[in-house]
């Protein structure tokens, strides 16, 4: 539940939402493209309330990419191209190559026209992650939303497709749910909420100097990652 929340992107800029688990970031996030509706207030994009608009036109303005995105029982080719049917190969190999996932799909047993199963089943869930991003840059709409996007991708491949996630970011605006700092550090600025909240507002280095609960969220948030990998090793 979010209580007197209030925050406003300039266009171009990249914020990321940070706290702990249960302070609302994803809510704040998912407002934007509407996936909730607001019982209070508004929420608009270029000064349109997004209750007014079309979710077709609403969802071509707003990219977002989830913790789980939704792939199709289609090939990886058609679900990097959803939404632009009529893309030339070479842009999603370019975009593939951007998102750090040119190198897996390659390896598949049919490269690019390999059937994924419902829901990109038949993939780690840092690869359907990194379709998905792929899919976004191919669509390159003028707002993002990324929550938790790259959780499930290793921290060194995620290093890796940081070039990537910068261009994804460039001229447009961001808004970016987060817990590592490496993902963090891609945002001009950093927004922390606590209790639904926010608690904090400045970049990384404001926040690190002034507010010890950013701190200890990092510090969580490195743990959590540190106890994920040692489990998957």
């Amino acid at each position: 539940m979010l209580k007197g929340f209030s925050l406003q992107l300039r266009p171009g800029e990249t914020v990321a939402l940070v706290g702990r688990t249960g302070t609302g970031k994803s809510t704040a996030a998912r407002l934007l493209p509407r996936f909730y509706d607001v019982r209070a207030g508004s929420v608009s994009v270029d000064g349109h309330d997004v209750r007014d608009l079309t979710l077709r036109s609403l969802r071509d303005t707003v990219g977002v990419v989830l913790d789980e995105p939704f792939l199709f029982s289609a090939s990886v080719r058609d679900n990097i191209a959803y939404g632009r049917p009529d893309a030339d190969f070479t842009d999603i190999e370019r975009v593939a190559r951007l998102a750090g996932a040119h190198e897996f799909i390659t390896e598949l047993s049919e490269g690019y026209d390999t059937v994924i199963g419902e829901r990109g089943y038949t993939l780690s869930g840092g690869q359907r992650q990194r379709i998905a991003i792929a899919r976004t840059l191919l669509l390159n709409p003028p707002v993002l939303v990324l929550d938790d996007a790259t959780s499930a991708i290793d921290v060194q491949v995620e290093q890796e497709i940081h070039a990537g996630l910068r261009s994804l970011f460039a001229g447009r605006t961001t808004l970016i749910v987060a817990h590592r700092l490496s993902t963090i550090s891609l945002a001009d600025r950093v927004v922390l909420l606590d209790g639904g909240r926010i608690v904090a507002d400045g970049t990384h280095k404001e926040l690190l100097a002034s507010t010890p609960l950013y701190a200890e969220v990092l510090a969580q948030a490195d743990e959590t990652i540190e106890e994920l990998g040692s489990v998957g090793r």
